[in-house]
């Protein structure tokens, strides 16, 4: 499956929804990407953890950590499959035992690379790697599946973090359209939900 045929498949199965959607941050949006759902059907999550991997291919790091709670499945089957440590950021922390926000064996100044599913403002994983480096751990790359074209990728690199990212939204809202799963009104409507939120 190239990235075509995963766009394609992610509007099929609804993982690419278009009309009236508020995101994280509270800000209304025309298109809404949807991927956890991805881990209900093989071939497609096979596709995303496969293409995360190729993705990943030269960069220089001693684990991955997933981003909670979208990303953690990805991170997971990845470290699997290849054999690669990984680290769990919780998304809160234990009331009991440890209390520990970050589980896994690592030394100080080991590297991490971070997995997402989707970008917005880089919000998500600005609190990963705050957790990461209350640990005293580094991360200089960061990889995900969908950039909404809404500045979580200048954001992330003004801080000094090399993005890798496998689609971005409007190539989505294009290829959707030009295999006419989506009209004109859909894609204008989309086009200015992403400009409007910047």
């Amino acid at each position: 499956m190239n990235h075509e045929e995963l766009i394609l498949a992610l509007h099929a199965n609804q993982m690419i929804k278009f009309g009236e959607f508020f995101l994280k941050s509270g800000q209304p949006s025309y298109i809404y990407a949807d991927i956890r759902t991805a881990i209900s059907y093989p071939q497609i999550y096979r596709t995303i953890c496969d293409m995360f991997y190729a993705q990943m291919q030269g960069l220089k790091y001693d684990f991955i950590c997933g981003v909670p709670y979208a990303a953690l499945t990805f991170a997971s089957s990845i470290a699997y499959a290849h054999s690669i440590p990984m680290l769990l950021k919780r998304k809160e922390a234990k009331g009991y035992g440890t209390k520990k926000m970050l589980e896994g064996a690592y030394k100080p100044q080991q590297n991490v690379l971070i997995i997402e599913d989707v970008v917005t403002s880089g919000a998500s994983i600005i609190e990963t790697i705050d957790v990461l480096k209350e640990y005293d751990l580094r991360v200089t790359d960061v990889c995900f599946l969908v950039d909404r074209n809404q500045g979580g990728v200048e954001h992330l690199r003004s801080l000094g973090y090399n993005v890798h990212y496998i689609l971005d939204i409007k190539t989505v809202i294009d290829v959707l359209h030009k295999h006419h799963k989506i009209s004109d009104l859909d894609k204008k409507l989309a086009l200015d939900s992403l400009t409007k939120a910047q």
